[in-house]
């Protein structure tokens, strides 16, 4: 009494000060201690992971931004606005879910309730964003196969802006309703969620819910969309004459590469994110042991992974952002060669003989190295 602390903080302060505290009750949980489960293997292997695919992931990411902000044609691309919001959350995410989870699963940081629902706000934004972006772009794609002739009325830039603003503004509020006052009431004990301290159990099914559904949308469209694809295969052996025939056999030859691509996106899906979501669900529902917590910290890795893959099937598969991204390249390359040359010829103008001797051999150097860049770039 009159300490000037919340209730929470006061029972992790006291929890912290007592971490031995036993009860006869498993479903109670004295401390955040129940949360951090791992061992010292389970925490290296992780922190490997995190540590290898969170700076791929980042950089990955940053490159799709700056090469769509870098190019004019790309930002005016309603496909490309979409695959921008999408590299934005798997750049959050990279972010959020790294620093945070190595924080409290590795180096087990406990921290008090707003400071942890404020961290976890942050994950939850990243990957609810990043589902969101996935749900747009399918959706987009699904307007390029059946609606191909309205797709420009109907997709115009300016809506594929708002839609992308409105994801956001949905996807903040319900990262943020924890730390507005959906949270559990019990401190740690049921029904508290056993993945995510503070968390109430109707928050997590109603995310969890969301989630899914918005995985089977994503299904459902790539599904028709395969589904076409299939027609225009099965077409093929339908006779046809002339500059007709050809067109519709290249038509054909696109949509069995873009159905393979769609089949491997559906792949990935169900790889990185049912595992996980399948264990909230059951969090939901039941109380979790040690071993079913263990198994969500790795299964929950697998959602920074296809952060990680994002950017390599939905953005450098492209042709025209992979064009960009070797011009980009280019210019850079021609800029940083050029710069140097100069610079050299200018220290070399005062110079005496000898060293006259030594930047005679240097420009050839430079100039056969920007020729076999721009050479090599070609044939790429």
């Amino acid at each position: 009494m009159g300490s000037g602390l919340e209730p929470d903080q006061e029972a992790l302060l006291s929890n912290e000060s007592t971490p031995n505290i036993s009860t006869t009750d498993s479903n109670l949980c004295n401390s955040l201690q129940c949360y951090m489960v791992l061992s010292e293997p389970e925490k290296n292997a992780i922190g490997s992971i995190c540590f290898l695919a969170g700076p791929v992931t980042f950089l990955e990411n940053i490159l799709v931004l700056v090469v769509i902000a870098s190019s004019t044609n790309l930002r005016r691309r309603p496909s490309y606005l979409f695959i921008s919001s999408l590299a934005l959350a798997d750049t959050l995410a990279s972010c959020f879910f790294t620093i945070s989870f190595l924080d409290f699963h590795l180096y087990s940081k406990g921290d008090i309730a707003n400071i942890y629902l404020f961290k976890l706000g942050g994950v939850t934004m990243a990957f609810t964003g990043s589902v969101g972006s996935l749900l747009l772009t399918a959706l987009d794609r699904y307007l390029c196969f059946y609606q191909a002739s309205n797709y420009k009325v109907l997709l115009t830039r300016t809506r594929a802006k708002l839609a992308i603003v409105l994801l956001w503004c949905v996807t903040i509020i319900i990262s943020l309703l924890p730390l507005m006052g959906w949270r559990c009431k019990t401190r740690l004990d049921p029904p508290c969620s056993r993945l995510f301290p503070f968390v109430d159990h109707y928050y997590l099914a109603f995310w969890t819910g969301l989630q899914l559904v918005v995985l089977f949308l994503i299904t459902v469209a790539y599904v028709l969309i395969l589904w076409k694809a299939n027609r225009h295969e099965a077409a093929m052996g339908v006779p046809k004459l002339g500059r007709q025939s050809i067109k519709g056999q290249t038509r054909m030859r696109m949509d069995i590469h873009l159905a393979r691509t769609f089949s491997l996106i559906l792949l990935i899906l169900a790889v990185c994110w049912l595992p996980v979501l399948s264990i909230m669900m059951v969090d939901v529902m039941v109380t979790l042991e040690k071993i079913q917590q263990r198994i969500f910290a790795f299964c929950s890795t697998l959602c920074l992974v296809n952060s990680c893959v994002n950017p390599l099937l939905y953005a450098l598969r492209c042709r025209e952002l992979r064009g960009e991204l070797l011009a980009l390249f280019r210019c850079c390359r021609e800029h940083t060669f050029g710069k140097a040359y100069s610079q050299r010829n200018e220290n070399n103008s005062g110079k005496k003989k000898k060293d006259q001797t030594v930047s005679d051999s240097n420009p050839d150097t430079i100039s056969e190295s920007v020729d076999n860049q721009q050479n090599s770039i070609q044939m790429l």
